[in-house]
């Protein structure tokens, strides 16, 4: 386990099965923030299905093909970033993001997510990090942009949330 200071009283942790009470309690708290952007705010509901979650992102971790973190503030879950996907034969891996609405605005996603793409690309050697969010999603994009990532364009109902196809934009960093 590490933990990785943020400044602020912030720290990135590794968030685990069993965590799952915390997270499912976490998402309950936040889900109506993150369920315009966030598929999984949906189908976490209990901590069954947090655990089911969060061990789907271990297995993933074990196979070199995803990881999950958490973003917490004095001790307290707020967010959270996850490789949502990780080549590293191809070189190429996406982050996402998401915060509860009382930690936004401190920049600890700014920070948080430089920790990830720096370490994709510093550690790991990927050549492509992509940020993946909905149009409409300015605080995504704003973040995209802060971290220097480059707008590439738009795919075209590529998602189903909510019943409702959504149009994702697609931003990267390339070395």
């Amino acid at each position: 386990m590490f933990n990785r200071g943020l400044g602020d009283d912030a720290e990135l942790r590794p968030l685990e099965p069993w965590q799952a009470a915390e997270f499912a309690a976490y998402t309950d708290r936040v889900r109506d923030a993150l369920k315009p952007w966030i598929p999984w705010a949906y189908t976490v509901t209990d901590v069954t299905s947090a655990r089911a979650f969060l061990q789907g992102y271990a297995d993933r971790q074990a196979a070199d093909t995803g990881r999950i973190f958490g973003l917490y503030v004095s001790g307290i879950l707020q967010g959270g970033l996850v490789y949502r996907a990780f080549d590293a034969a191809q070189g190429v891996c996406e982050i996402g993001v998401w915060l509860a609405p009382e930690a936004r605005g401190r920049g600890l996603v700014t920070r948080a997510g430089q920790v990830l793409i720096d370490w994709a690309l510093d550690v790991r050697g990927m050549t492509r990090v992509e940020w993946l969010c909905d149009p409409r999603n300015e605080a995504s994009i704003a973040a995209a942009r802060r971290l220097g990532f480059t707008y590439e364009g738009t795919h075209r109902k590529a998602f189903h949330v909510d019943g409702e196809h959504r149009d994702v934009q697609v931003w990267a960093i390339v070395t």
